[in-house]
């Protein structure tokens, strides 16, 4: 049979939504190859999606409904029709409702799929239910509030806005993981002699891309900030005419400022003063220079506040509107594209009580009483790698009197506790739309390929389960197709413009841009940028300390250009070039016990204790431990992994504090 090339695109937690080309014989994806025509991958691609195929057919694949025949956790389960699964999972929900209500059914989803269509309906059909709704603040929602409170909904700059900037200060971001098409801009600049400096709590991977890295005790990075801007103010290198007209609250702040020494910081972040008066400079002698904001930093009782020193940081010198002057960060604040209520229906939920914030489902599992949950659903997601507090998650799994269904591709950590586990499609499996969040690009991606054996998309499986629920509306009854036809119908501002040979180029799985923003024009109730926010519990942004800890060293998450989150552990490939789970530290702490290059070692708090590989470097900040990507339980042979060190406390904008957890570490005896 002969092959042709299809458009389409990638669907994981990635800011671009790269253009892919898929090679397929119309039953089989052949080949993956990056889109040289989308507007901002370029034909670039990561090696996670070069061998896409191979995920697509592995045969470690679920591909027929499942039931549990073992005990929980131990991942034994026997074939069933969809029939008897659907049957089954309406039956037990229906006696929930009429014993427990709704409250007592808890969906979960995150970042599996990152589109408009197939991310998004589940939520339609739990509004409908009436389930307890799930908070979703897992990544960087703290970084996002905390420039919104300052910026509004004032865009960001792109990345290829960076190639009008004279200085570009990477902070806390792995771009080789995370932003990979910013690497060739990166590279650039630096070869026409501008500067690239890295602020970074663990380097290991960036330092070799810049021309100098400042190492920073993780969590402090808001004092840094304001040291920067307090060298900035007293060197006359701080645009006060801009700060006075196009700001609200410079005076206001100033004190904080002008108390925010150096040498105060020094103690604060573990840099030297020497160092933050020398990083402020560069900063403030650049016509135009750019903040590249990674996550990081946001994941940390302060983080909110953080972001939002960090955010008046970049306007201090004036940058804001000059071309390549400001933060690169997610907030293109483009669109709207299309109207996402038309999937999501928050008027199918008639009563609205509170919600589960997905870090805290730990928690939320082992409730008793009123508050228990009682059936468990999850789709997109593999809270047991990837949400803190894992011991309180294996916890609640392993309740007996809890229904718990999964709807996977593979037999994740989570999957190994189903009750019901139902096999899921690939994105070349179904119909989808994708607003990509670090650009402001829409694309449609149209099926390619029917499911691999009995798998389903969101979409179909919701279907499923509306009817046999006995629910009515038409929303339920339409297929993926025309939901996203009705999508394409109703445009919203980011489409009302395309021409006629635009929108047929976008229903054949093609890609629109809009225009950079307006990054001069400031899009706040007053228009002004706003420093003194009155809306925020603190309006005037300070320091504050991160959680932090008794234990001697702060533990961070980082990302792995091999992995995405728990996504791709089926690839051996991947996998073994990754290696084995490791913890890296600093010489002198790893000195300090013993620790020798190799050596496994046990991470332990009051939460867990966990086994690692040491990897000694001196790309971390002493007083530091940290842990790339996430891995499963079969890799490690371990039921507990890295999450299981962290807890669920929130931040100051209620999202995660992944980072903000204290451990100490001792070699295991053999």
């Amino acid at each position: 049979m002969a092959s042709y090339i299809r458009k389409t695109i990638c669907p994981y937690d990635c800011p671009t939504s790269c253009g892919l080309l898929a090679e397929t014989d119309g039953i089989r994806i052949l080949g993956v190859k990056g889109d040289p025509d989308h507007p901002a991958a370029k034909g670039l691609i990561c090696r996670k999606m070069q061998r896409y195929e191979q995920s697509i057919h592995s045969s470690e694949r679920i591909l027929t409904p499942m039931k549990r025949v073992g005990a929980k956790g131990e991942g034994k389960f026997e074939p069933i029709t969809w029939d008897a699964a659907v049957k089954e999972i309406a039956g037990r929900w229906n006696r929930i409702l009429e014993e427990d209500g709704a409250d007592a059914i808890l969906p979960m989803y995150y970042s599996g799929v990152m589109s408009v269509l197939q991310r998004k309906c589940g939520d339609a059909f739990f509004n409908r239910l009436g389930a307890r709704p799930l908070i979703l603040r897992l990544c960087a929602n703290a970084k996002g509030m905390g420039y919104a409170s300052v910026m509004g909904q004032t865009p960001c700059l792109e990345p290829e806005e960076l190639k009008s900037s004279d200085l570009i200060l990477v902070w806390s971001s792995n771009v080789k993981a995370t932003r990979l098409h910013v690497m060739p801009i990166l590279k650039e600049a630096r070869a026409a002699g501008k500067k690239v400096l890295l602020i970074e709590a663990c380097a290991r991977e960036m330092d070799a891309y810049c021309d100098e890295t400042i190492l920073i005790r993780p969590g402090t990075d808001g004092a840094l900030a304001l040291a920067m801007m307090h060298v900035l103010e007293e060197k006359g290198l701080a645009d006060e005419v801009f700060l006075r007209e196009r700001c609200e609250g410079y005076e206001a702040f100033l004190p904080i400022v002008r108390k925010s020494t150096p040498k105060w910081a020094e103690q604060i972040t573990g840099i030297p003063e020497k160092n933050i008066r020398r990083l402020a400079l560069f900063f403030g002698q650049a016509k135009a220079p750019a903040i590249l904001l990674g996550s990081g930093f946001s994941r940390y009782g302060n983080g909110g506040m953080t972001s939002r020193l960090i955010t008046v940081l970049s306007a201090f010198t004036g940058a804001w509107g000059k071309p390549g002057g400001g933060i690169c960060a997610a907030e293109h604040n483009g669109g709207p594209f299309v109207d996402a209520k038309r999937v999501t229906r928050p008027d199918f939920r008639k009563v609205s009580g509170p919600g589960v914030n997905i870090n805290c489902l730990g928690s939320a599992l082992t409730a008793e009483g009123e508050d228990a949950v009682k059936a468990f659903f999850v789709y997109g997601g593999n809270p047991v790698g990837s949400v803190c507090d894992q011991k309180a998650i294996l916890k609640g799994l392993m309740r007996e009197d809890l229904f718990t269904v999964v709807h996977e591709r593979f037999l994740t950590d989570t999957a190994r506790y189903a009750d019901i586990l139902l096999p899921a499609v690939f994105s070349v499996e179904q119909t989808d739309c994708f607003r990509a969040y670090g650009y402001r690009i829409f694309s449609v991606a149209k099926k390619l390929v029917e499911p691999q054996g009995e798998c389903k998309s969101n979409w179909e499986l919701f279907g499923l389960l509306a009817e046999a629920m006995g629910f009515e509306e038409p929303y339920f009854k339409r297929t993926e197709e025309e939901m996203l036809e009705e999508l394409l119908s109703h445009p919203e501002e980011g489409l009302l413009e395309l021409t006629e040979k635009q929108w047929k180029f976008l229903r054949e799985n093609g890609t629109v841009r809009q225009p950079f923003g307006d990054h001069g024009h400031f899009k706040t109730p007053s228009g002004k940028l706003r420093i003194v926010n009155q809306e925020e519990k603190e309006p005037v942004p300070c320091y504050k300390e991160p959680y932090g800890g008794a234990y001697p060293l702060s533990l961070i998450s980082i990302p792995d250009s091999h992995t995405l989150n728990s996504i791709f552990l089926e690839r051996r490939d991947l996998v073994q070039k990754r290696g084995p789970a490791a913890l890296m530290l600093h010489p002198l702490d790893a000195a300090e016990r013993k620790v020798r290059e190799g050596d496994m070692v046990t991470a332990w708090n009051d939460l867990a204790e966990v086994d690692f590989r040491a990897v000694i470097t001196d790309r971390i900040a002493k007083g530091t431990a940290a842990v790339s990507g996430i891995y499963s339980s079969s890799q490690t042979g371990s039921a507990l992994l890295f999450n299981a060190l962290n807890h669920e406390r929130l931040s100051d904008m209620e999202a995660t504090t992944l980072n903000d957890n204290r451990i100490d570490v001792k070699r295991r005896m053999a």
